[in-house]
């Protein structure tokens, strides 16, 4: 999953371990240090800095003589022109990626923030710092707005109802199924509503994967009100102690005003705990724009990529939470009931920089 954007992260980090490890060995030539000490000692960096408080003349913003200092002690200390073609290269790659331009941008800003002039950490090789440095920056960009989606769920009153909504032929349908074994799994039981109430074919395809699950299905005949299939979906649930709900809706797009106001149709009749977006991975930036247009139409709670498991870029799975504010909450893997997978920020950052 997301090999792509894997090996540009990788060829990153080794460019930029490059042209940091060549720049300090231009300034232990010029100090006439031969070599680096087998083990760093520590520095004073408030001596470092009184002795040596201006920048260079050619405008470089760290000085010759701090970086001697701090290399002759097993430091690196890294400047913006050591970097610029690798960050040059690495916002290339991003956007290659599908990342969307403003977070890929955030995402330089960040890594020059923690790479630039830095003289603060104790690091037994430039690799490590560069590899903290992508981490830190991928995992505040892909971290916005999560929050513990068991735990919501668990505080919620029940029956908790769950909203999903995006375009058609992205997954969501299946996408219901999966969350419904996923709740089953947990000691959770669930009825689905299909809000679908347009689309040809839509009440045999969700009744298929009700049946495959036995779960409960509330459905009415094609052209019926979809606030109502849902609510109905809800007073079932309350009737019969079910804990959770899961409405399908129509595949709408934005400038769709009347499927638009069925998704505020929805929201005042049944005031959903939650309302969710589903669509696919490998859309990419498509999916970044969807999911900005759908949130500003009707806001969402968090997101669901599908196919994720078929995307070798990772662009939306590392943009939607920093444009739309909202989380990605799961992943769709595959196409059985139990390729579900939670988002966990961190863990996908670890595996892309192979930790």
């Amino acid at each position: 999953m997301f090999d792509g954007l894997k090996d540009k992260l990788d060829s990153f980090r080794e460019d930029a371990e490059a042209a940091a490890e060549e720049a300090a060995d231009e300034e232990s030539a010029s100090d006439g240090t031969d070599e680096r000490p087998d083990r760093p000692e520590p520095v004073d960096d408030r001596a470092e800095t009184e002795a040596d408080p201006d920048p260079d003349e050619d405008g470089s913003t760290v000085g010759r003589l701090t970086r001697a200092k701090a290399y002759a002690t097993g430091r690196i200390v890294i400047e913006e022109e050591d970097l610029e073609t690798p960050l040059w290269d690495l916002e290339m790659a991003l956007v290659e990626s599908d990342v969307e331009m403003g977070v890929a941008e955030t995402i330089l800003d960040r890594v020059r923030e923690e790479l630039i002039g830095e003289t603060r950490k104790q690091v037994d090789t430039t690799a490590g710092l560069v590899r903290e440095a992508l981490r830190e920056a991928l995992v505040e960009v892909i971290s916005v707005g999560q929050f513990d989606f068991d735990e919501a769920v668990a505080e919620a009153e029940p029956p908790v109802t769950i909203v999903f909504t995006g375009v058609n032929g992205v997954g969501k349908t299946t996408t219901i199924a999966k969350l419904g074994r996923y709740f089953e799994e947990r000691g959770l039981s669930v009825v689905i509503a299909n809000g679908d109430t347009y689309r040809a074919g839509a009440n045999e395809q969700i009744r298929e994967h009700a049946d495959a699950l036995g779960l409960k299905l509330i459905s009415h005949e094609r052209g019926g009100d979809p606030a109502a299939v849902v609510y109905d979906a809800v007073e079932y649930a309350e009737a019969n102690d079910v804990d959770v709900v899961l409405g399908d809706t129509a595949g709408r797009l934005h400038t769709s005003d009347d499927l638009m106001e069925q998704l505020s149709k929805i929201d005042r009749v049944v005031d959903p705990d939650m309302t969710l977006f589903v669509d696919e991975s490998v859309a990419g930036q498509d999916a970044v724009r969807r999911a900005e247009e759908f949130d500003d139409a009707a806001a969402v709670d968090g997101a669901v990529l599908t196919k994720a498991d078929a995307d070798s870029q990772g662009g939306a799975a590392i943009s939607v939470a920093q444009v739309t504010g909202k989380p990605i909450l799961f992943l769709g893997t595959g196409q059985e009931y139990d390729d579900l997978r939670r988002f966990d920020p961190e863990a996908l950052v670890a595996d892309l920089l192979d930790e």
